[in-house]
């Protein structure tokens, strides 16, 4: 009888036999260590505002909103540098938090935390199984647990790592790295399991996770294979021949990030090998950048929210760093072969800094200290099996006196983060040669309504660097709540010759142009901002006030109801389109736009008094008569309103009210020709003939054409 030849599974080979000695403590203990020192270190990091990136990709982000609407979800916005461009999977996460908090940013920075929880238990797992592989066991075995919690402890502590954690937006960092470190965990679970194509099948998805997060994943397949080689096979040829399905499965996730790549258009640009920063230059930048990152590793101080976007042009400025990352690349080479589990660790680090750190320029950061979330675990590690060499009391001591300098250094960091003010001071203080940080807290001055403490810090960044087209943006916007219009314009027509068809300059510009009222020009700059950001709702209501204005109303209308649509709260775009539609005379529908507005905002002076006329317009007095007394208890100074309501009033054949409202008029509006005329009427109706007469006078020393005076004065004379 033939025997039956068993067929693996996907992803499998013969299990080996696990090499896991489990000891005598239980995961729980690493497990209950890193949350306990996890919400220690970054409890007052909980309550911080959003800031930066975190406005567009969460704030202004109108695809986060509706957390069932799962396609619209997956396909974020692909605006230009925006964090959650491409990056599906961060933006459902983004998603449910808005479903949990709507903007308040308390659940975005629990959420953050947990994943750098999760990733540090990952990394516990990983370097505790690690530890106890057949190359490692006879040296590492008996203390992997303790070498492995203090690794996960310090990786997770470390100060450098609060830009991942505490500044939402690059959650993009951690959830990867959250991808990564399972991807490789899983990875590790299948070489050990009897069932490995489950934890094969695991491993492919969180590597499909991560690929939809952030572009940095990329090189988790050939991390995956070399752990393989280095702890497990021995050499690339029997890691292939045991799993070539699985790292062929593995490898396949990169079809996924070249689609999401692609489709982005290189994250609107900012990507790739078509940005403003040629390879070599940022290359250059890089060697300096590389060699920062390992000083904080060691020294983490001072630490630098944005470094901006400077690039390194001559080789004579870096090559001192230059010459010392070849050294250390040539080392981790070397190592590789005669001493693969040091080499591994230093390939993990050149692995995944190589997709923002080499040659592939990213031109919104040149430097980013994020960028060390998952390479300083190999630093971690070295530091901390070096460490192992020491007698045990002193290893532990020295392990505890770090991880509570690096807890205390954390909590410290944390708070630059409580307020905008706060975290941009400190990144001008360490980086006054930043523009963007000299706009940013600019920015930060306009949110509360400091235009003229923002206004010198917007011409500083401008004065550093010309081309700055957001700057001249920003301070465009200043001069104009300022009141410097023709400046405000200026500096807006310089920021849309810099950046043509960005759509917040474009809508800026169309703004200025509008509230000077060159009108064909603004319509043509807000019709730009919307075919760059379609659904872009206040340019649909201001390009519909645009195009109403220049007699256009049926496709002012259309844009109106597309704003509103999108935003159906926005009693703005209400209003303007109720007005548009007085302006077409079509009143009923204007009463019912006005209507809609006053049910979002009932205490808005200006919508009563517009209802109001259109009731007056409508001969339908009664509800006149009670828009208006609402406007004038809103606003009881309005000229308007008293005017208009005693002529409801007077309609009404209620003249003696209407007195009271036309003199009230008067003395608000003296040098109103027509409102001394009304109240001259209404005097002579009441048989104040006199006083009728001198108030005729009045209106035709103010307007000596005004025909209805004269007449009314030579009838009062004859009396």
């Amino acid at each position: 009888m033939t025997s039956a030849r068993r067929i693996q599974p996907f992803g499998a080979t013969a299990p080996c036999p696990s090499p896991v000695d489990r000891g005598h403590l239980p995961n729980w203990i690493a497990g209950a260590v890193l949350a306990t020192a996890a919400i220690a270190a970054y409890w007052n990091g909980l309550s911080g505002p959003f800031v930066f990136d975190d406005l567009p990709s969460i704030v202004e982000n109108p695809t986060i909103r509706h957390l069932q609407e799962i396609g619209a979800v997956l396909r974020p916005p692909h605006e230009v540098g925006l964090t959650v461009s491409g990056r599906p999977m961060l933006n459902l996460s983004f998603a449910l938090n808005y479903w949990l908090s709507d903007r308040n940013p308390w659940s975005y920075h629990v959420l953050n935390l947990v994943i750098h929880f999760l990733a540090a238990l990952t990394l516990f797992g990983i370097v505790r199984r690690t530890l106890q592989q057949p190359t490692l066991r006879a040296r590492f075995g008996a203390g992997a647990f303790p070498v492995a919690l203090a690794t996960a402890v310090l990786w997770m502590l470390h100060p450098l790592q609060t830009e991942s954690v505490t500044y939402v937006s690059q959650r993009a960092e951690s959830l990867m790295g959250l991808s990564y470190l399972l991807t490789v965990y899983l990875s590790l679970r299948g070489l050990e399991s009897p069932r490995p194509s489950f934890w094969s099948a695991l491993a492919v998805a969180a590597g499909l996770l991560g690929m939809a997060t952030k572009e940095v994943m990329a090189s988790v397949p050939v991390i995956v294979l070399l752990y393989d080689r280095t702890f497990v096979a021995g050499s690339f040829r029997t890691a292939w021949q045991r799993r070539r399905r699985f790292y062929l499965a593995l490898a396949a996730t990169w079809l996924l990030l070249g689609y999401l790549v692609v489709s982005s258009a290189n994250r609107g640009g900012t990507a790739g090998f078509g940005t403003e920063a040629s390879w070599w230059a940022y290359a250059l930048t890089q060697c300096r950048a590389v060699v920062h990152y390992l000083q904080l590793s060691v020294w983490p101080h001072p630490l630098v929210f944005d470094y901006g976007t400077a690039v390194v042009n001559r080789v004579g400025e870096v090559w001192p760093e230059a010459l010392g990352l070849l050294l250390l690349a040539t080392s981790v080479m070397i190592a590789l072969w005669r001493q693969p589990p040091l080499g591994f660790l230093g390939a993990w680090f050149f692995a995944i800094l190589a997709p923002s750190s080499s040659v592939v320029s990213v031109s919104t950061q040149t430097a980013a200290e994020h960028r060390m979330y998952l390479p300083l675990a190999a630093v971690i590690a070295l530091a901390v099996v070096a460490l192992h060499a020491l007698p045990g009391r002193s290893r532990t001591l020295l392990v505890g006196l770090v991880a509570f300098s690096f807890a205390m250094l954390t909590v410290r960091r944390n708070a630059d983060y409580r307020t905008d003010y706060s975290l941009w001071e400190n990144t001008i203080a360490w980086c006054p040669t930043n523009p963007r940080a000299y706009t940013s807290l600019g920015n930060a001055y306009a949110r509360d309504g400091l235009w003229l403490k923002a206004i010198p810090l917007y011409e500083h960044a401008v004065h550093m660097q010309p081309d700055f087209a957001l700057a001249h943006n920003n301070l465009g916007a200043a001069l104009s709540r300022a009141g410097r219009t023709a400046e405000a314009l200026a500096q807006y027509e310089e920021a849309d010759r810099l950046m043509t068809g960005d759509p917040d300059i474009e809508f800026n510009v169309g703004c200025a142009y509008l509230q000077a009222n060159r009108l064909p020009a603004a319509i043509t700059h807000l019709a730009a901002a919307l075919r760059s950001r379609p659904g872009f709702a206040a340019a649909e209501n201001n390009l519909g006030e645009a195009l109403a204005r220049v007699g256009r109303p049926e496709e002012a209308f259309a844009h109106f109801g597309t704003a509103v649509r999108l935003q159906p709260n926005n009693v703005e775009a209400l209003l303007n389109w109720g007005n548009a539609l007085v302006q077409a005379n079509r009143l009923p529908d204007a009463a019912t736009r006005y209507q809609e507005a006053l049910r979002l905002k009932p205490d808005l002076a200006d919508l009563h008094y517009n209802l109001a006329n259109v009731w007056l317009a409508m001969n339908r007095l009664p509800e006149a008569e009670t828009a208006y007394r609402e406007a004038l208890r809103l606003q009881p100074d309005s000229a308007a309103a008293h005017h208009n309501y005693a002529q409801a009033l007077v309609r009404m054949g209620r003249p003696a009210e209407a007195l009271a409202h036309f003199e009230a008029t008067v003395r608000q509006l003296p040098s109103s020709a027509l409102a001394h005329h009304n109240l001259a009427s209404t005097l002579a109706t009441l048989g104040r003939v006199p006083e009728a007469i001198r108030e005729e006078e009045n209106a035709l020393r103010l307007d000596p054409a005004l025909t209805a005076a004269w007449e009314n004065l030579a009838r009062l004379r004859q009396r």
